[in-house]
């Protein structure tokens, strides 16, 4: 594949970044990737790992002279990363996100970008629990959606170069309004991450009470609670704050699903609940015919990590 960006900025290196640094280095995708990190830790190890050419202090620093810029930071970090490298970006270059909310992204950032640039919101459906510069490995996006909420005025021209670079990577990629993404994505990430944070911190409790437990015999079910509630705790505080209406509602339609569920059991209704389960178990065969999941032990995600 040839290149498709001279320099790529990514602000933020924890495992999307550095999965997209792996991936496009793999394909030849931009001529030199730099990045920027707050930790100096996290930027030594950026740079002894050979994830980017160059690391920098400052976002500032990091985004001058890129073609693109992705804000790989938490949501809630966005407004004060915008506002900071809005002088240095350059004329013509696009700039995009890995949010998974956009609304929010699109209030905070946009009012910092300026004329003759291109903001491109965007959203990768992919990942796993871990974190950090050394997290990422080049096939996290294989198959994967990669999401785009484009603004109005987009540029048709930089959205089809952007939209080749995640491709390129293994993605598949589509387009949504902003606020519909934000509804899906309550529903499929979201608020499954809160009930798995919940049923955690309800086992935390029980296990005081039963001595150790429920961690030493945990089962499949609650093991894979435990993976996703493992998940970076800023992100996903940002994420609820700035998705709340849509969390809110999905909450309580998740809420009424439980209570009729209950009732079942109180009342026996064995056939109820056999429909129930049913229904909800051709989803998950849905979502692995889909190729977005496997029914390996594993789900999937086991894949090797890589250090350069």
């Amino acid at each position: 594949m040839s290149q498709l960006y001279q320099r790529v900025a990514l602000i933020g290196l924890g495992l999307i970044a550095s999965s997209m640094a792996h991936a496009m280095r793999e394909k030849g995708l931009a001529g030199e990737i730099v990045g920027h990190a707050r930790s100096a830790e996290t930027r030594d190890t950026a740079l002894e790992i050979g994830l980017v050419d160059a690391v920098y202090e400052t976002a500032a620093e990091a985004v001058a002279g890129a073609d693109l810029v992705v804000l790989c930071v938490p949501v809630g970090a966005m407004a004060k990363i915008a506002e900071e490298i809005a002088p240095h970006l350059a004329r013509g270059a696009t700039i995009t996100d890995v949010g998974s909310v956009k609304r929010a992204v699109i209030d905070a950032v946009g009012p910092h970008v300026p004329e003759g640039v291109h903001f491109i919101p965007g959203h990768p459906l992919a990942g796993t629990e871990q974190s950090g510069p050394r997290s990422g490995f080049a096939t996290l996006f294989a198959n994967r959606w990669w999401l785009f909420t484009p603004i109005e005025g987009t540029d048709p021209e930089a959205l089809t170069r952007l939209k080749s670079l995640v491709e390129a990577m293994g993605a598949n990629t589509d387009e949504m309004a902003p606020d519909h993404h934000d509804l899906v994505l309550s529903v499929v990430s979201h608020t499954p991450h809160l009930i798995a944070y919940t049923m955690v911190g309800v086992a935390d409790h029980l296990r005081r009470v039963t001595h150790e437990e429920v961690i030493k015999y945990s089962a499949t079910g609650f093991r894979d609670f435990t993976r996703i509630a493992a998940s970076d705790p800023t992100m996903w505080r940002d994420v609820f704050l700035t998705n709340k209406e849509a969390t809110l509602d999905i909450l309580g339609r998740f809420t009424e699903e439980l209570f009729m569920l209950q009732r079942a059991i109180r009342m026996g209704d064995g056939d109820m609940l056999h429909d129930y389960f049913t229904r909800t178990r051709a989803i998950r065969r849905g979502i692995i015919e889909a190729g977005q999941d496997t029914d390996a032990p594993d789900f999937g995600r086991g894949a090797p990590k890589k250090d350069a």
